[in-house]
């Protein structure tokens, strides 16, 4: 054989077994294990809410358990009402003075912030006048008055519903004399807890 035979024989050759080595082979695979009773296949779910257990309840001191303060809270209602002085006015007025809204400003914030989780616990804001004019006049005067009182404190925060508002017109006079003096000290409004209901 010439050497130009040979090489082309063995060109020949190595294309036949580059070919056969190319060719694609079915490998054998292992099917996959089947799966076991113990893992099965997760599925997307939701998680239900959690429980409610003693354990994620809010505190006692944050969530009150009546819709009436106990008496430790009471008393520092009362504490807070006597520390908000009386708010004055001038003959014949409605409107709150500065040394008005200063008297209400004292610690009303702390106040609404008990207030706020004992919705049905109510304060009474009194309306009161000087003994001048007529019964009927004073009455009117002295229900502005408190009017005027609950809208500068529910614009502090506390609750529209949890403020009464009443006048006594000249019938609660805190003095009896007949001078300036005395009528300035009963010219004011007066705010006081209301009784709690009867159970």
């Amino acid at each position: 054989m010439k050497p130009a035979q040979k090489r082309s024989l063995i060109a020949v050759a190595a294309v036949c077994l580059l070919t056969a080595a190319c060719a694609k082979k079915n490998v054998a695979v292992a099917p996959p294990p089947p799966a076991t009773a113990a893992t099965p296949a997760p599925t997307p779910r939701t998680a239900p809410p959690p429980a409610r257990t003693a354990a994620t309840r809010p505190p006692a001191a944050t969530t009150p358990s009546t819709p009436y303060p106990n008496a430790v809270t009471r008393a520092r209602i009362d504490e807070l009402l006597a520390k908000i002085e009386d708010a004055y006015f001038d003959y014949d007025k409605a409107a709150l003075r500065p040394d008005a809204l200063k008297a209400l400003q004292a610690d009303s914030a702390e106040l609404r912030d008990i207030l706020k989780d004992y919705p049905d616990y109510k304060l009474t804001i009194e309306g009161h006048c000087d003994e001048r004019g007529s019964e009927e006049y004073n009455v009117a005067l002295g229900d502005k008055r408190a009017a005027a009182a609950k809208d500068y404190l529910v614009q502090v925060g506390i609750p529209s519903v949890q403020l009464n508002v009443i006048s006594y017109g000249k019938e609660h006079p805190l003095c009896q004399e007949h001078d300036e003096a005395c009528w300035q000290r009963n010219r004011r409004v007066h705010i006081v807890a209301m009784a709690q209901a009867q159970k």
